[in-house]
């Protein structure tokens, strides 16, 4: 076999489709544009969610709600995960995404009072819960506001 020989198989290759090429291709004249209109023109057609100057869905409906672009947005974590550090260690938030526990952290990690924490931590946090500063002191760490 040589490479002037090869070919590819029968019916996987299809004739390129041209539009507008005669009658006699089945797709000539208007070219599956119809007669006239938006849709025919070059450039022409409507973009996406236009109702012809009706007015449209996204404008009929109401807004609801707030957003507060100022608001900080905290990443929650309980005092239970805190248990696989070692005693001694500064736990903050390069600590527990090395850990692989948080991806992100946001602006900032909360620390809530769920679980109990028997190893004794420095837990260093943008804010913590009252349940979770008392655990933590419990087991003889500290809790610092970053």
């Amino acid at each position: 076999m040589k490479l002037h020989e090869l070919s590819p198989a029968p019916g996987s290759v299809k004739e390129a489709y041209r539009k507008g090429r005669g009658a006699g291709s089945g797709n000539g004249k208007t070219a599956g544009k119809g007669h006239k209109g938006q849709k025919a023109r070059s450039g022409g057609g409507v973009r996406p969610g236009f109702e012809g100057g009706q007015m449209p869905l996204q404008r009929r409906i109401p807004k609801r709600g707030f957003n507060n672009i100022f608001a900080k947005e905290y990443v929650a974590i309980n005092v239970d995960v805190l248990n696989r550090f070692e005693d001694g260690a500064v736990v903050d938030a390069e600590a527990i995404s090395k850990a692989g526990i948080v991806k992100n952290t946001r602006d900032g990690i909360k620390i809530l009072g769920r679980g109990e924490l028997n190893r004794k931590l420095t837990v260093v946090a943008v804010a913590f819960s009252e349940s979770a500063k008392e655990k933590i002191e419990a087991a003889g760490g500290k809790a610092e506001v970053k």
